[in-house]
């Protein structure tokens, strides 16, 4: 790779934002200084401001319609927007930088738009293919890909601009354990070529930390965003990581608290599934075949490499996309005067039986407000009002929401976003549960508090289907699994 003219600087002067749309301060008066080459693991707990800070740096925040600025941000002593091409960024959900329909043209994109010339940008695309290991054809259909594959072409097209500054939003959230690695090893490779500089943010950080050399970890307080530590690895992880874990942040040797195994064993079958080929493209089955059964008082976790088709089951399974051969059958226990085939059961009648939470939040987002995503589903229940008003309460509560409840969904952090489409699936309080990914972005405290509730659920009878790539979550869980194979 050619080497950028020099790293990347990053700076903040009592910096500042908050959303128009939210009535506190995402970051307020964080003063810190990266230098360039620097290698920073930025942590924090779900909410802390991490990612506001990393698309401050990224440029793309917006202007002063979509909110409030207070002091500066610097990128090599300029405004991000002027050193355009000096930072690439790869936010939480890639989807949102997923741009053409073909991955070669989607990687070229930002080469393009920094006036790299023809006959070398086909050869850079080829290069970030190949350094994270998106093996598909250039020609290949980008909305054909799993989530973890659009994670890899994101970063893919990152690593073909070679900027000065290289700036990762949890890049390995919904991986599979293989691809973990092989993310980081690009980045470290890309780093090496290039002595950019690191801001990558990570609940999980084993995997991280022989790559950084300075931890920097973020606290929301009420009058504004502090640096609650800053220093080497060991300095910050070993010295004060029993502070920094109570706070929420995942420190090697703490793990959080788990729940207790089930109180009894699983009860009535209420979906069963038998030969089952699933694919999202009619005549093309991905995955199968499948002969399974879902039952309440048990939760039944789905696991395989990226690709495989692990979220395409799940959709299956809660009836919302058909399957390609075999059948899925519905118990009448679950299914009452539905009929037996969830594919065919009208919206309302999903709503009370089956309730699914997909592996990107954005795809979910219907409302103005928090209080009002809440509200969704038990509106279209025709519920009394007094009635949505406590479930809506009661959830934002249990879930860590409170503070947010007036907020646009789409300013939330990652973590809180996840948060909040696990509540808005628990408001109809339906018999079964389809979760893709559903500690996705939480710190140490929210995984718990997650994870324990999807024990209580299972506990009071709720089935529940968990697809992840965390083992710690399906272990935690005591669940029974399945793995799908490519």
């Amino acid at each position: 790779m050619t080497a950028p003219a020099t790293p990347a600087a990053l700076t903040a002067h009592g910096w500042g934002w908050r959303y128009a749309t939210r009535h506190r301060w995402a970051v307020r008066d964080i003063d810190l200084r990266i230098e360039p080459g620097e290698r920073v693991l930025l942590l924090g707990a779900s909410g802390s401001g991490k990612s506001t800070l990393l698309q401050g740096f990224g440029g793309v925040l917006g202007g002063a319609d979509e909110g409030e600025t207070l002091g500066a941000l610097l990128v090599d002593g300029r405004s991000p927007t002027e050193a355009r091409g000096r930072v690439g960024m790869v936010l939480q959900d890639p989807d949102t930088q997923t741009i053409l329909a073909r991955v070669g043209d989607d990687v070229a994109f930002g080469c393009e738009n920094l006036g790299v010339p023809r006959e070398e940008i086909w050869s850079r695309v080829r290069q970030a293919l190949d350094a994270v290991e998106l093996d598909v054809a250039l020609d290949r259909s980008t909305a054909a890909l799993s989530g973890g594959q659009k994670q890899r072409l994101a970063l893919a097209g990152v690593l073909a601009m070679r900027p000065g500054a290289i700036l990762l939003d949890e890049p390995t959230a919904n991986l599979d354990p293989g691809g973990v690695e092989d993310v980081r090893d690009a980045v470290a490779a890309a780093l090496d070529a290039t002595g950019a500089t690191l801001v990558v943010i990570e609940h999980r950080i084993d995997v991280w930390l022989p790559l950084v050399n300075r931890v920097i970890v973020l606290g929301a307080e009420a009058e504004g965003t502090v640096v609650l530590a800053d220093g080497s690895p060991d300095e910050v992880l070993g010295a004060r990581g029993a502070e920094l874990a109570a706070s929420g942040v995942w420190v090697p040797g703490h793990p959080p608290r788990v729940p207790a195994p089930p109180v009894s064993a699983p009860g009535d079958e209420l979906v069963t599934a038998h030969g089952l080929e699933v694919g999202r493209r009619r005549g093309l089955a991905v995955a199968g075949p499948f002969d399974l059964d879902v039952r309440a008082g048990e939760v039944l976790g789905v696991t395989g490499p990226n690709g495989a088709g692990k979220s395409t089951l799940g959709l299956t399974l809660a009836g919302l996309i058909p399957a390609e051969h075999g059948r899925v059958e519905a118990h009448p226990l679950l299914a009452g005067d539905a009929g037996s085939d969830p594919m065919r059961w009208s919206s309302r009648a999903l709503l009370t039986r089956i309730g699914t939470v997909l592996q990107t939040p954005e795809h979910q987002l219907l409302a103005k407000t928090v209080r009002e995503e809440l509200a969704v589903g038990p509106r279209a229940l025709r519920l009394p009002p007094d009635e949505i008003a406590a479930r809506t309460d009661d959830l934002l509560d249990r879930l860590r929401l409170r503070a947010l409840a007036e907020a646009n969904p789409y300013t939330l952090s990652g973590g809180e976003k996840r948060r909040l489409t696990v509540a808005a699936a628990l408001a109809t309080r339906p018999r079964m549960l389809v979760l893709d990914e559903p500690t996705f972005g939480q710190d140490a405290v929210t995984w718990a508090e997650l994870v324990a509730l999807i024990a209580a659920l299972r506990d009071d009878g709720t089935a529940v289907v968990a697809i992840s790539h965390d083992d710690a979550v399906l272990s935690a869980l005591h669940a029974r699994r399945i793995e799908v194979g490519r």
